[in-house]
Protein backbone atom coordinates (compact mmCIF):
# COMPACT_ATOMS: atom_id res chain seq x y z
CA UNK A 1 0.00 0.00 0.00
CA UNK A 2 2.95 2.31 0.68
CA UNK A 3 4.22 1.73 -2.87
CA UNK A 4 0.84 2.71 -4.30
CA UNK A 5 0.76 5.87 -2.19
CA UNK A 6 4.26 6.91 -3.29
CA UNK A 7 3.55 6.19 -6.97
CA UNK A 8 0.07 7.78 -7.16
CA UNK A 9 0.47 10.25 -4.24
CA UNK A 10 -3.23 9.65 -3.51
CA UNK A 11 -5.13 6.42 -2.84
CA UNK A 12 -8.61 5.49 -1.64
CA UNK A 13 -8.87 2.94 1.15
CA UNK A 14 -10.75 2.35 4.39
CA UNK A 15 -10.37 4.84 7.22
CA UNK A 16 -8.70 2.28 9.49
CA UNK A 17 -6.05 1.46 6.88
CA UNK A 18 -5.49 5.14 6.13
CA UNK A 19 -4.93 5.90 9.81
CA UNK A 20 -2.39 3.07 10.03
CA UNK A 21 -0.67 4.19 6.83
CA UNK A 22 -0.27 7.85 7.82
CA UNK A 23 2.62 7.47 10.32
CA UNK A 24 4.53 5.23 7.90
CA UNK A 25 4.07 7.69 5.04
CA UNK A 26 5.25 10.58 7.19
CA UNK A 27 8.26 8.59 8.39
CA UNK A 28 9.26 7.86 4.78
CA UNK A 29 9.23 11.57 3.94
CA UNK A 30 11.33 12.33 7.01
CA UNK A 31 13.86 9.71 5.91
CA UNK A 32 13.77 11.11 2.38
CA UNK A 33 14.58 14.60 3.64
CA UNK A 34 17.76 13.26 5.27
CA UNK A 35 19.04 12.15 1.81
CA UNK A 36 21.82 9.90 3.11
CA UNK A 37 22.75 6.44 1.90
CA UNK A 38 21.56 4.96 5.17
CA UNK A 39 18.14 6.63 4.90
CA UNK A 40 17.84 5.49 1.25
CA UNK A 41 18.49 1.90 2.32
CA UNK A 42 15.94 2.14 5.13
CA UNK A 43 13.30 3.48 2.72
CA UNK A 44 14.11 0.73 0.21
CA UNK A 45 13.70 -1.91 2.94
CA UNK A 46 10.15 -0.62 3.57
CA UNK A 47 9.10 -0.02 -0.05
CA UNK A 48 11.10 -2.78 -1.84
CA UNK A 49 10.61 -0.89 -5.11
CA UNK A 50 13.47 1.06 -6.68
CA UNK A 51 11.19 3.36 -8.70
CA UNK A 52 9.16 4.30 -5.63
CA UNK A 53 12.34 4.92 -3.64
CA UNK A 54 13.77 7.14 -6.38
CA UNK A 55 10.52 9.11 -6.66
CA UNK A 56 10.39 9.60 -2.89
CA UNK A 57 13.91 11.03 -2.78
CA UNK A 58 13.67 13.01 -6.03
CA UNK A 59 10.25 14.67 -5.81
CA UNK A 60 8.34 14.01 -2.60
CA UNK A 61 11.13 14.75 -0.11
CA UNK A 62 12.02 18.01 -1.88
CA UNK A 63 8.40 19.14 -1.70
CA UNK A 64 8.41 19.23 2.12
CA UNK A 65 11.81 20.79 2.86
CA UNK A 66 10.42 23.61 5.01
CA UNK A 67 7.81 21.49 6.76
CA UNK A 68 8.33 19.72 10.09
CA UNK A 69 5.69 17.01 9.81
CA UNK A 70 2.11 16.41 8.74
CA UNK A 71 2.91 15.54 5.15
CA UNK A 72 -0.32 13.62 4.53
CA UNK A 73 -4.02 14.25 4.94
CA UNK A 74 -7.00 11.93 5.27
CA UNK A 75 -10.28 12.95 3.63
CA UNK A 76 -13.34 10.88 4.51
CA UNK A 77 -15.40 10.09 1.42
CA UNK A 78 -18.39 8.16 2.70
CA UNK A 79 -19.32 4.51 2.93
CA UNK A 80 -18.57 1.64 0.56
CA UNK A 81 -21.61 0.17 -1.17
CA UNK A 82 -20.85 -3.52 -0.67
CA UNK A 83 -20.14 -3.76 3.04
CA UNK A 84 -20.72 -0.26 4.39
CA UNK A 85 -17.07 0.29 5.37
CA UNK A 86 -16.12 3.93 5.90
CA UNK A 87 -13.83 5.02 3.07
CA UNK A 88 -11.17 7.71 2.95
CA UNK A 89 -8.61 9.20 0.61
CA UNK A 90 -5.06 9.50 1.94
CA UNK A 91 -2.81 11.83 -0.01
CA UNK A 92 0.41 13.76 0.21
CA UNK A 93 -0.10 17.50 0.58
CA UNK A 94 0.69 19.71 -2.41
CA UNK A 95 3.92 21.70 -2.41
CA UNK A 96 2.36 25.18 -2.25
CA UNK A 97 0.09 24.50 0.73
CA UNK A 98 1.16 25.82 4.13
CA UNK A 99 -0.14 25.14 7.62
CA UNK A 100 -3.26 27.06 8.59
CA UNK A 101 -1.69 28.37 11.81
CA UNK A 102 1.63 29.36 10.21
CA UNK A 103 2.63 33.00 9.99
CA UNK A 104 3.90 34.41 6.72
CA UNK A 105 4.60 37.79 5.16
CA UNK A 106 1.84 37.27 2.61
CA UNK A 107 -0.81 36.69 5.25
CA UNK A 108 0.14 39.67 7.41
CA UNK A 109 0.21 42.03 4.42
CA UNK A 110 -3.17 40.77 3.26
CA UNK A 111 -4.66 41.28 6.72
CA UNK A 112 -3.44 44.87 7.12
CA UNK A 113 -4.73 46.23 3.80
CA UNK A 114 -8.43 45.30 4.18
CA UNK A 115 -8.44 46.28 7.85
CA UNK A 116 -8.35 50.01 7.01
CA UNK A 117 -11.32 49.83 4.66
CA UNK A 118 -13.28 47.47 6.87
CA UNK A 119 -14.02 50.14 9.53
CA UNK A 120 -15.58 52.48 6.97
CA UNK A 121 -17.70 49.77 5.45
CA UNK A 122 -19.06 48.60 8.78
CA UNK A 123 -20.25 52.07 9.74
CA UNK A 124 -21.96 52.68 6.41
CA UNK A 125 -23.78 49.35 6.24
CA UNK A 126 -25.34 49.23 9.70
CA UNK A 127 -29.05 48.55 9.27
CA UNK A 128 -31.47 50.27 11.66
CA UNK A 129 -32.64 48.12 14.50
CA UNK A 130 -36.32 47.18 14.55
CA UNK A 131 -38.43 48.51 17.41
CA UNK A 132 -38.83 46.22 20.38
CA UNK A 133 -41.97 44.13 20.28
CA UNK A 134 -44.56 44.67 22.96
CA UNK A 135 -45.52 41.60 24.89
CA UNK A 136 -49.21 41.20 25.60
CA UNK A 137 -50.01 40.27 29.14
CA UNK A 138 -52.46 37.45 29.50
CA UNK A 139 -55.58 38.40 31.44
CA UNK A 140 -56.64 35.90 34.08
CA UNK A 141 -59.54 33.83 32.80
CA UNK A 142 -62.05 31.83 34.72
CA UNK A 143 -61.37 28.18 34.50
CA UNK A 144 -64.38 26.22 33.44
CA UNK A 145 -64.55 22.48 33.77
CA UNK A 146 -64.20 20.73 30.47
CA UNK A 147 -67.05 18.75 29.05
CA UNK A 148 -65.40 15.37 29.47
CA UNK A 149 -64.73 16.04 33.13
CA UNK A 150 -68.32 17.06 33.73
CA UNK A 151 -69.55 13.80 32.24
CA UNK A 152 -67.27 11.56 34.28
CA UNK A 153 -68.00 13.02 37.70
CA UNK A 154 -69.47 10.65 40.24
CA UNK A 155 -73.16 10.68 40.93
CA UNK A 156 -74.56 10.70 44.48
CA UNK A 157 -75.31 6.97 44.24
CA UNK A 158 -71.61 6.18 43.94
CA UNK A 159 -71.59 5.29 40.24
CA UNK A 160 -70.24 7.25 37.38
CA UNK A 161 -72.46 9.43 35.26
Amino acid sequence: MMNALVHAERIETTVAKAKELRPLADRLITLGKAATLHSRRRVFSLLTDKEATDKLFATLAGRFVGRQGGYTRILRTGFRVGDGAEMAIIEYLPAHEKKAGGKGKEKTAAKKAPAKDAGKKKEAKKPPRPAARKVKQASPKETKPRAWRAQTQKTPEGGQG
